[in-house]
């Protein structure tokens, strides 16, 4: 249905599939309010991707496990550079491959390849459990990570397994830039400006925060939340609020934690909140 979101005012978070989400908002009647979390850029020194490319085509990975869509493709992109694309979509075929939610299955895909296994959760919890329930041991295992966060946990699952682990970091965070929109999004929170703030992962719940700490910003977010419609797209975004002492909203139906069922869920939650306001 179209124009269910006609005169609301949506704040969303995206970064890496900030347009695509942004497109569908709009097309349901939304005023989309954009503010990224971060730029993404390539990994300031392009050698030790480079290397693991190398590595990976002269002898592919028994096992390759991407926790990003954004890595696969940034990988792909320095290939391309250095004239290594194919050989290494050739390497890759020949390995096991393994993804942290349905994301890095899109980008896999966009190659020509397809994952044998996804998380049910799209957390490293998930891809701890996943990957612990195979017989890893010997195995040469390709590992794309990604910035801002302690992946020890997960090498050394995975080392405990016996998987002799390969990784790579093929892009950064670039944080400062984008301070001064988050500061203006938080204030337009707290003063009633936005009808619903849609969060798509965890990393974002925690960027408002560490954000709102960094400019003195805290309380603001507090009354910014308090007034504004709360959507998770997913467990793992809502167990992030819950540990930060707030609340979900709403949450897509039926574990279908994608882009359009939280367009939906938000719709009808903002339906029975101008209900209630109409009546009151």
């Amino acid at each position: 249905m179209a124009d269910r979101l006609n005169g609301t005012r949506i704040l969303i978070l995206e970064t890496r599939e900030e347009a695509q989400f942004s497109k569908l908002l709009a097309e349901q009647g939304a005023e989309v309010v954009q503010c990224p979390m971060f730029t993404i850029e390539d990994a300031p020194d392009p050698a030790p991707v480079e290397a693991w490319i190398r590595r990976a085509i002269d002898k592919p990975f028994d096992d390759l496990v991407l926790m990003t869509g954004e890595g696969l493709r940034r990988i792909m992109k320095l290939g391309r550079t250095r004239g290594l694309d194919q050989a290494l979509v050739a390497s890759l075929a020949k390995s096991r491959k393994f993804t942290r939610g349905p994301k890095p299955g899109k980008a896999l895909r966009e190659n020509g390849l397809e994952a044998q296994q996804t998380t049910e959760k799209p957390t490293t919890e998930g891809v701890i459990e996943m990957l612990g329930k195979l017989d890893l041991k010997g195995h040469r295992l390709g590992l794309q990570l990604y910035p801002d966060k302690d992946h020890s946990t997960l090498t050394g699952a995975l080392a405990a397994q016996g998987a002799e682990v390969d990784t790579v970091l093929p892009y950064v965070y670039d944080t400062k830039a984008a301070d001064a929109n988050i500061v203006a999004a938080i204030d337009d929170m707290a003063h009633g400006r936005i009808d619903s703030i849609a969060l798509t992962n965890l990393g974002q719940v925690r960027r408002l925060i560490e954000a709102a700490k960094a400019h003195g910003s805290e309380a603001k977010l507090r009354t910014g939340f308090e007034r504004t419609l709360i959507a998770s797209v997913g467990p793992a975004v809502s167990g992030e609020l819950a540990a930060h002492g707030l609340r979900t909203d709403v949450l897509p139906a039926d574990e279908a934690y994608f882009m359009r069922p939280l367009i939906s869920a938000m719709a009808a939650a903002l339906a029975e909140r101008k209900q209630q306001t109409t009546a009151s």
